[in-house]
């Protein structure tokens, strides 16, 4: 219309006039990155959810050395294994960033696989800290929260590098609802984040578990009016509409997993000398869950980003027309 311009903001406008190549070899490394990532979040949740934090009391060695495996006996195998499958993920990590670097024409992709080796060796400083300052649960908790962070970037540089990504060319849904679509997926991942937290709080004895529980509601009401938006407004377009209903049916899971943690764990595991199964299960199920739901509430913000882009006006100068939508 005369007198107002629409601007999208989408990121597949940004690289669908570049020719790209894709490199099903780079794609497929970076899809086992993500899972071996999520095998370590695994790995850690065993750790914390079985008090083997300290088992191996010292760090960047293991009783004294390098390379010599220890004796495998109680929390030794949670805490060892988890440094073991950490220092094989590094070194995923560095070949991803180097291969991407090295094939890569998109400069801000290949920053992001700096980004990700700039992660897990922050994840690493983290974790030696955590060990030699006997598990304060700040740094614990940042620990946790930095893990998920690598693992999203790992699946972002997964999807990235996908060949729908580099080859189809984005029909965009411009989105003139307020707030918009991509708004509360970033919101999403707002209220994800403070739950993670608020729960390795609480796993690392640092917090009660009362703000896990309540905030456990306002991330139930955000990601359903995300997930709803998303799937009844755009349910043609197949990049949102599945991520959304993935990330419903995680919310609903985790939710119940969080349920059943609780009970094992606050209530009957209250006063249990030790770890018991029940609880050490329901407790590393929460966290992979969880894992997987903030993973896939990013995937959805990035689609939202490259297949719904927010359309917003503004006023030509030296006109009267006032904005009207798109």
């Amino acid at each position: 219309m005369p007198g107002v311009a629409v601007l999208p903001v989408s990121l597949g406008a940004i690289v669908k006039s570049i020719e790209l190549p894709y490199h099903r070899g780079l794609h497929r490394f970076a899809v086992f990155t993500a899972c071996a990532t999520l095998a370590l979040i695994v790995a850690g949740a065993l750790v914390t959810s079985n008090d083997a934090g300290l088992s191996v009391p010292d760090w960047p060695t293991s009783f004294g050395s390098f390379y010599k495996m220890p004796q495998m006996v109680g929390g030794i195998k949670y805490e060892h294994s988890h440094r073991m499958v950490a220092e094989f993920i590094g070194l995923l990590t560095i070949i991803l960033a180097v291969w991407t670097w090295r094939v890569e024409k998109r400069r801000w992709l290949r920053v992001l696989g700096l980004a990700a080796l700039a992660t897990v060796i922050t994840q690493g400083i983290l974790g030696g800290l955590t060990v030699l300052l006997f598990l304060p649960a700040p740094i614990s908790s940042a620990h946790a929260a930095v893990a998920q962070t690598f693992f999203c970037i790992a699946v972002a540089i997964a999807v990235f590098t996908g060949r729908r990504w580099v080859q189809e060319q984005p029909r965009a849904e411009f989105d003139h609802r307020r707030p918009a679509l991509f708004t509360l997926t970033l919101l999403s991942i707002f209220v994800l984040y403070v739950q993670l937290i608020l729960g390795a709080m609480f796993r690392h004895h640092g917090l009660s578990w009362w703000p896990h529980v309540i905030n456990a509601a306002v991330v139930a009401f955000v990601l359903a009016w995300t997930a709803v938006r998303a799937i009844s407004v755009y349910p043609e377009v197949d990049a949102v509409r599945r991520p959304a209903i993935a990330m419903l049916g995680l919310m609903v899971a985790q939710l119940c997993l969080g349920f059943l943690a609780f009970i094992t764990r606050v209530m009957w595991g209250r006063d249990a000398a030790q770890p018991e199964l029940p609880m050490v299960v329901s407790t590393v199920v929460h966290v992979a869950v969880g894992a997987l739901l903030l993973a896939t509430t990013v995937v959805l913000a990035i689609q939202v980003w490259r297949y719904v882009p927010v359309a917003f006006e503004e006023r030509v100068p030296g006109t009267d027309q006032k904005p009207v939508a798109a």
